[in-house]
């Protein structure tokens, strides 16, 4: 379920929300954190880019985890690491996947800084607050499965917090396709938008209180029974609805490209053809589309998309991810899809899982910063 915030600087949501962890070894962020007395500022690197650290977001992370080291140390915490709290930060961290593309890279940027930031100052416990802060859907993204974003109700967000579903082994079939129509920044970031919804569009206030607390209870039915025709439902209804508190919203906002409404009926006639929901799809505040399926009809699928939007001869590797093996179409089901390809239409798919939480990585080759507390790329 998609949210709009009820408060701005904590990140509190007006309504429960439900994601699922993809798995990292397709997708994820790494991010690498040291302190030392020798750094004279906080430092922050993106893909290999220094970026602003005093962006409000990044800050109010780090106001908030040596908010919670201080405690620990003057709580007297026999554990708590010996370092002086004054000291400074260095952070670098990649994503390799796409960036601000509508792929949830703030969520699992924020969510990795937040355990980055913890483990080098050894706060401890609950980091839902933490990674809120710089990214209200990165609370969920610190668990693995399935995961739901609970809104809370006390003024000062503290039970507002993430808790999981179910673990990333409990639906082993599920599989998730992300159709990447556009890599581009989006035009409008999903911060701004949702915060002009949340003032301007009532069906969205509406849909928050009358909606959305049983679709939240019936989703996590779906997902402990594993009840793909319900969850596929659900799941693209949901997304429409989503998408028509954009529309509600004035002026009006539209993340959905053509592309994106021909995913929709791709969708919708790939399972008519089938008499029952095969796939669904979700979109983001993105035009890029999140498909659900179960692996036995992912071949048929990735077959239905490369026959509907025919790859670039030159264009990106377009399968990625885990192996994929098209199917071969039947003449009736490329009647049902329709005569009216769009070449280049999807520049490529990420055939993915559901995947665990953040992990530790202890091996030193895959740490981003030198011995000298800079970029090993750049150092």
């Amino acid at each position: 379920a998609w949210r709009g915030k009820r408060d701005e600087e904590l990140i509190l949501p007006i309504n429960s929300s439900l994601s699922v962890t993809l798995h990292q070894h397709q997708l994820k962020t790494t991010t690498t954190a040291a302190i030392s007395k020798d750094f004279t500022k906080d430092r922050i690197w993106l893909n290999g880019r220094e970026e602003d650290v005093g962006q409000p977001r990044i800050q109010a992370c780090l106001r908030e985890i040596r908010r919670l080291a201080r405690k620990r140390k003057s709580d007297g915490d026999e554990d708590a690491l010996p370092l002086c709290l004054s000291y400074k930060v260095h952070v670098a961290s990649v994503n390799n996947f796409p960036t601000a593309a509508g792929l949830a890279s703030s969520a699992a940027g924020f969510a990795c800084l937040a355990c980055a930031l913890a483990r080098v100052y050894g706060v401890e416990g609950d980091l839902s607050e933490v990674a809120r802060r710089g990214s209200g859907s990165a609370c969920r993204s610190l668990y693995g499965g399935f995961v739901e974003w609970q809104m809370g109700q006390r003024a000062d967000g503290k039970d507002s917090i993430a808790q999981q579903v179910a673990p990333e082994s409990h639906w082993p079939e599920l599989r998730v396709l992300i159709l990447v129509v556009s890599a581009e920044k989006k035009l409008m970031g999903s911060t701004a938008g949702m915060q002009t919804s949340v003032e301007t569009s009532a069906l969205l206030r509406f849909r928050a209180k009358a909606l959305v607390p049983a679709r939240m209870a019936e989703m996590a039915r779906c997902i402990r029974e594993r009840d793909f025709q319900a969850f596929g439902q659900l799941t693209m209804k949901d997304s429409n609805q989503f998408h028509a508190t954009c529309l509600d919203t004035f002026p009006p906002i539209s993340y959905l490209s053509d592309t994106s409404q021909r995913v929709i009926r791709l969708v919708h006639r790939f399972n008519a053809h089938h008499g029952c929901t095969k796939v669904a799809y979700s979109f983001d505040a993105g035009p890029n589309a999140v498909i659900f399926a179960l692996d036995d009809t992912v071949p048929e699928f990735v077959a239905a998309v490369q026959h509907s939007f025919p790859p670039e001869p030159n264009g990106d590797k377009f399968l990625q991810g885990l192996p994929v093996e098209p199917a071969l179409l039947s003449d009736e089901l490329k009647a049902a899809l329709g005569t009216d390809p769009t070449p280049g239409g999807i520049r490529y798919i990420i055939a993915t899982q559901v995947g665990p939480g953040p992990q530790v990585l202890d091996d030193p080759g895959a740490h981003l910063l030198g011995p000298d507390g800079l970029p090993k790329l750049a150092s």
